[in-house]
């Protein structure tokens, strides 16, 4: 960064006198929280960890410097704020797939159709007639074990565990069952992708850099 585009001193200082705003404002929350599940204290939460984030960058950009600590935030940066009890929960699941090899999955649609009246065609059998059937005939635990038998290759997934007050009543959210599902209400999160996969090799990547240039006799940090 050039000296003309580093913060000023002024900067600096004022991100600083932020932070110490933003301290007070999450202890006074705290001191008057009403539950584990306060919204203002969750809001004084993320109001300092932005603040100190600002701060932190601003610090490092000016003095080349780091502040010693660190605001957690969860995963998904969405802090949990339902019940702490709940009494029925929603799992949601997402699992994405691309159709890489159409005839072979037509082709299994087809088999199936043979043997089971019910597994009909109601379009012109292409890929979204066997889609209907492939899902129809299998379980969706099935077709994500056996992926590639059907053409399919797998993306990202993820898997929601969404905390509610009470089970829904029957049908109650049918026509829009993905719609009303609060990121708040969100008690536990899974999400599978290669994304993942690119980090960690990332990481080995860099052990082993330094393995190559420790001098011999000596371990790595």
């Amino acid at each position: 960064m050039s000296d003309a585009a580093l913060p000023t001193v002024a900067e600096v200082r004022a991100a600083a006198e932020a932070v110490k705003a933003a301290l007070d404002r999450h202890l006074a929350a705290v001191e008057r929280r009403i539950g584990d599940e306060d919204p203002d204290v969750y809001a004084a939460f993320n109001e300092l960890a932005a603040a100190a984030e600002v701060y932190d960058e601003l610090l490092y950009d000016r003095h080349d410097e780091v502040t010693p600590f660190e605001i957690p935030t969860p995963e998904d940066g969405v802090p949990y704020t339902g019940p702490a009890e709940p009494a029925a929960f929603s799992v949601l699941i997402r699992r994405d797939y691309a159709v890489v090899e159409p005839p072979r999955l037509i082709a299994q649609a087809e088999r199936i159709a043979a043997h089971d009246r019910d597994a009909e065609f109601v379009q012109d059998g292409g890929t979204a007639d066997a889609l209907g059937v492939l899902f129809g005939e299998y379980e969706p635990d099935e077709i994500a074990s056996r992926f590639k038998d059907f053409g399919l290759e797998e993306g990202d997934s993820t898997l929601w565990i969404a905390a509610a007050e009470e089970m829904a009543e029957p049908g109650e959210w049918l026509a829009s069952p993905f719609g009303n599902i609060d990121p708040q209400d969100v008690l536990h999160r899974f999400d599978v992708s290669s994304v993942f996969d690119d980090e960690d090799g990332e990481d080995e990547d860099e052990d082993e850099d330094e393995d190559e240039t420790a001098e011999p006799g000596l371990t790595p940090a």
